[in-house]
């Protein structure tokens, strides 16, 4: 921590935003380059005539039109059950989630299809602002526990949890901190030396 500096709040930080619309966007993010989630997000703003993602603009689109814009079967699937738990009220607000611990968000949201724990993980402390959330599923975490731990193996996502007991009520900054870790040493590593070089 001494050798990374103090950590600069991430973009997005404890702004306000609308949930629904962060989840539709990080539904069709999933298992796809920047620049072409970004490019498909472009293409359903276009066509629902708004930049905010969420029921009652996402009814203005039918399944065919969201298949024209890039959107794969199982995308189109997942942002029609998120609009559907928006429109019956399933989907915590920003005001109810101001109130509700980490874990409530988490047990509201992960329910609908294409949003799994880690997914609201990330909308917890990129977009919440909560201090106290440790995604112990991801492998960029789990790396950075492994150098600083310096195991043979990543830990298992249950060791990191009883690991990172102690780091609570911090636990989100640890968490940025075992980033920088780990993609510090990705940076630094060099080509392992081959015996007929």
């Amino acid at each position: 921590m001494k050798r990374l500096g103090p950590l600069p709040a991430p973009p997005g930080w404890r702004r306000p935003f609308d949930p629904a619309d962060a989840l539709a966007r990080a539904i069709l993010f999933q298992q796809l380059s920047g620049k072409a989630a970004a490019t498909i997000v472009g293409r359903v703003e276009a066509a629902i005539g708004s930049d905010r993602l969420h029921a009652d603009t996402l009814a203005r689109i039918d399944d065919a039109a969201l298949r024209a814009c890039g959107v794969s079967g199982n995308k189109a699937l997942a942002l029609r059950d998120l609009a559907r738990r928006e429109a019956a009220g399933e989907i915590p607000n920003l005001r109810q989630m101001a109130r509700m611990h980490h874990d409530d968000i988490v047990a509201a949201l992960v329910p609908v299809r294409g949003i799994g724990r880690w997914t609201v993980e990330m909308m917890l402390m990129f977009r919440l602002g909560r201090p106290d959330v440790l995604p112990v599923d991801d492998l960029g975490i789990r790396k950075g526990a492994q150098r600083v731990d310096r195991l043979a193996a990543m830990p298992a996502p249950r060791e990191l949890a009883a690991r990172g007991e102690r780091w609570g009520p911090y636990r989100t900054y640890a968490g940025l901190y075992l980033w920088r870790i780990a993609d510090a040493a990705a940076a630094a590593s060099t080509p392992t030396p081959r015996s007929q070089e």
